[in-house]
């Protein structure tokens, strides 16, 4: 899910051919329906990006009725999977076909906008504490989600998986035991999620791999080195990487894995440099976010601090693309990225919607009322912008900064938050984790 739209220019999209019939009939005469559905590819991509992508189902509608030669081309499946990965970045087939795929999330980005959403929370007790009620000792660093299971990473190092469906608590992850370097250096400080592996960072620089449904402990895959690299304040990836952000020790900020192989192919960077000390104060106690990193598509990563933006090449490890200061200082917790657009919020409470991270060219502004007094807590996904202050969650369209709502429940105080195309996900400072899901029924 984490590759980017091709661009609108080539008819053929470079996804093969995007005709599920035969191009030619006997002789020389030749179906137009190729043409069509290059066309109709093209127009609704085109749409998509120049006025929102909710507006590719009317235009699509208007190519459909010009005859019924093109009223047929919107049968082809094949079309449909195309427009599925243009538009809404959907890769996998979980309905019956892709035409109902592309309905589908059309409808749950549509429930986005309108505030139509169902309401839970998830609970779970947490290993050797009898009190079911006394989770305040448990701070949470990181959510997760995929199209199934939810990932909920804690202070202490515990990570509970959930399923979604169910809404009920599947399991409980911890990372090997090892030495402690303060308090809180076994905290979670990435999770990288798929329904069959998740894969967990602590702050002490230890990476482990878990098999979703297999009984084996969590694998390490990585022993961390606090020591020679700092601490490790975020951790994301992608199909192709798995990417580290360190504090603590100068020129060393970035860290690049290979997924495949787990082999550590890129060290280097100065980004966090000037919040070394920072770093190391994350393991012995509770502090602002130091820096966030997102891989934004399979070629790039986009980083964050207070300080500045930073757009690094993973295919080319550590060749910095652009780095932009931030004169008003940006707060960090409120940054987040998808897909090619990322959004943060400055300390004068503007948010700042980019796109192309190569050149982080503005789309839009908005302004979060209150941050700067209150703080922030903010997250994205492909259409919308949520940012939790007082006490509630916020949302906002990123195609125009136009506000939109708040969620209807006052969830008190927050310490993590994230977004997909379907879900809204958030724990509080108890531990509960308040799930708000879009999906259309």
């Amino acid at each position: 899910m984490s590759s980017s739209s091709s661009p609108p220019s080539s008819l053929g999209g470079g996804e093969g051919p995007s005709s599920s019939r035969s191009r030619r009939r006997a002789g020389n005469d030749v179906w137009p329906e190729p043409f069509v559905e290059d066309l109709a590819l093209l127009v609704a991509t085109y749409t998509s990006r120049s006025v929102g992508r909710l507006a590719a189902a009317q235009a699509l509608s208007l190519i459909f009725q010009v005859c019924s030669t093109w009223q047929a081309v919107s049968h082809s499946d094949l079309l449909w999977q195309n427009l599925t990965r243009r538009i809404w970045n959907r890769h996998e087939l979980l309905r019956p076909t892709w035409r109902e795929e592309y309905i589908y999330w059309h409808q749950t980005a549509n429930n986005f906008l309108h505030h139509r959403y169902t309401y839970n929370t998830l609970h779970f007790v947490p290993e050797n504490n009898d009190d079911d009620n006394n989770n305040d000792s448990l701070f949470c660093r990181r959510l997760a989600l995929s199209d199934h299971h939810l990932a909920a990473g804690f202070s202490d190092g515990s990570v509970q998986l959930f399923f979604l469906p169910t809404r009920l608590h599947l399991s409980t992850f911890h990372p090997h035991h090892r030495d402690l370097l303060g308090q809180f250096s076994r905290a979670v400080s990435g999770i990288i999620l798929s329904d069959i592996q998740l894969v967990f960072a602590t702050l002490d620089g230890d990476i482990h791999v878990v098999i979703i449904g297999d009984a084996v402990p969590p694998r390490r895959a990585h022993l961390g080195d606090v020591v020679n690299d700092g601490a490790l304040v975020d951790f994301t990836g992608c199909d192709q990487w798995w990417v580290g952000l360190y504090a603590g020790v100068p020129g060393r900020a970035f860290h690049i894995w290979n997924r495949e192989t787990e082999e550590l192919v890129f060290v280097g960077g100065e980004l966090t440099d000037p919040e070394a000390l920072m770093g190391w104060h994350l393991l012995t106690e509770v502090t602002e976010i130091v820096g966030r990193i997102r891989v934004t598509t399979r070629e790039t990563a986009v980083a964050c601090t207070s300080l500045q933006l930073m757009v690094i090449d993973l295919q080319n490890q550590g060749i910095i693309i652009r780095a932009e200061p931030s004169r008003r200082g940006l707060i960090v917790a409120s940054f987040d990225a998808r897909n090619e657009t990322l959004v943060a919020v400055d300390s004068r409470g503007m948010a700042s919607v980019r796109s192309r991270a190569d050149d982080l060219e503005e789309i839009c502004r908005f302004n979060v009322r209150g941050a700067n007094q209150r703080g922030v807590v903010g997250c994205m996904n492909g259409g919308y912008a949520m940012m939790w202050v007082g006490n509630v969650i916020r949302v906002w369209n990123i195609e125009n900064g136009a506000y939109l709502y708040s969620l209807r429940e006052r969830i008190g105080n927050i310490n993590a938050i994230i977004a997909d195309e379907r879900y809204v996900a958030a724990c509080s400072s108890d531990a509960t984790i308040h799930l708000s899901d879009f999906g259309a029924q």
